[in-house]
């Protein structure tokens, strides 16, 4: 078993995992180019899965509305809820990404 930690966090698409290298401070700070080219794939995300981190926090309202408009949704929840969303989202086969800031 490898157990890798990515201390600065962690861009999941359904073809690769990278370590987040320009993550934000936190989430207060995220912005759409912090992600790179997290959305690039084909088909398109339904949606990404946000982890902000050991608690809840919601996402600046610029930055959701930039996501939605490429008809991308958001969903905002701790790192570890996130971590085990994306395992049962991808189990299903959903077209999903995800950014996990650290705990």
């Amino acid at each position: 078993m490898r157990d890798d930690v990515f201390p600065d966090g962690l861009l999941l698409s359904p073809v690769r995992a990278l370590a987040w290298a320009n993550a934000p401070a936190g989430v207060e700070a995220l912005t759409l180019d912090a992600l790179g080219d997290l959305f690039d794939t084909d088909p398109r995300p339904e949606f990404l899965l946000l982890g902000t981190g050991a608690g809840l926090r919601q996402p600046p309202r610029p930055f959701v509305r930039a996501v939605e408009a490429l008809g991308i949704g958001v969903e905002a929840m701790d790192s570890r809820a996130a971590a085990r969303a994306w395992g049962v989202l991808r189990a299903e086969e959903r077209q999903i990404v995800a950014a996990l800031l650290p705990l």
